[in-house]
């Protein structure tokens, strides 16, 4: 199938494409968590709209597995998702009506997913062995794991974006051993949602597995345009803080967060 649609004159998509999907993705889904905040499951519109959210997340996991492997400076990379994480902190808790100051609330979705972004990228860090210049034993690198884990527990997908970008780069070229670990950690994330919060926006968690087509057809490019790069973390900063905006003038102070 891919070898006819190439044949047609489809190249795939570049990583900017896949950017650009995610941009919309997680755009809808944010809106629509701030302009109909709370769990309705009866409007089947705005479910099919978080459901095409979990398109982002699984995106991004993705995309900073890639982003790890054609770097040529890790520490400025790192330094970049640092930045922006601490940036996204402040964003999407006012995006959502959440205090910025950690654990006042809750303990969970304490900050923007672009922190265990910033952890995954360490984690892979200590799991290449080609790329560092020290030597770790795997019960330390298992123990590092676990701190990080820990760290990305209180935000936005909580732990996973460190554990399935992992996943996604030990086994990169396999596209099915890929997107089938990310849906069997994510069924974790999917059983306490249904304890805890919510049966049917929890199931809906599952929705990442749509990332699917758009990897298999990811060319292993960059694409066009080096600004992309930045591009992506500023919309995501710039558009949490819009959202922010919409919800103070549709909800007052309302806290308007749907799990992210």
């Amino acid at each position: 199938m891919e070898n006819e649609i190439r044949k047609k004159g489809f190249s795939g998509f570049s990583g900017n494409q896949l950017k650009i999907f995610a941009i919309i993705a997680m755009t809808m889904d944010h809106l629509a968590a701030t302009i109909w905040p709370g769990y309705d499951n009866k409007a089947w519109w705005l479910l099919c709209i978080h459901l095409i959210g979990r398109l982002a997340a699984p995106t991004m996991w993705f995309m900073v597995a890639e982003g790890y492997h054609y770097t040529r400076n890790f520490r400025k990379y790192l330094q970049r998702l640092f930045i922006f994480a601490v940036l996204a902190h402040f964003a999407y808790n006012f995006c959502f009506g959440i205090s910025p100051i950690p654990f006042r609330g809750s303990v969970l979705n304490q900050t923007s997913v672009i922190w265990p972004l910033f952890l995954a990228a360490i984690g892979l860090y200590i799991y290449d062995d080609e790329k560092r210049s020290f030597p770790l034993k795997n019960w330390q690198k298992t123990a590092i794991l676990l701190v990080l884990c820990l760290l990305a527990f209180p935000s936005d997908w909580s732990c996973f974006p460190v554990l399935c970008t992992l996943h996604i780069y030990q086994n990169r070229g396999n596209l099915r051993k890929q997107v089938l670990g990310m849906v069997a950690y994510i069924s974790m994330y999917v059983i306490v949602w249904c304890l805890c919060i919510d049966v049917v926006y929890g199931l809906i968690q599952f929705g990442i597995i749509i990332v699917w087509p758009f990897m298999h057809f990811y060319n292993g490019t960059r694409g066009k345009g080096r600004w992309m790069k930045w591009f992506f973390y500023v919309f995501y900063v710039g558009h949490l803080v819009l959202c922010g905006i919409l919800r103070l003038i549709l909800h007052s102070n309302a806290t308007t967060i749907v799990g992210g």
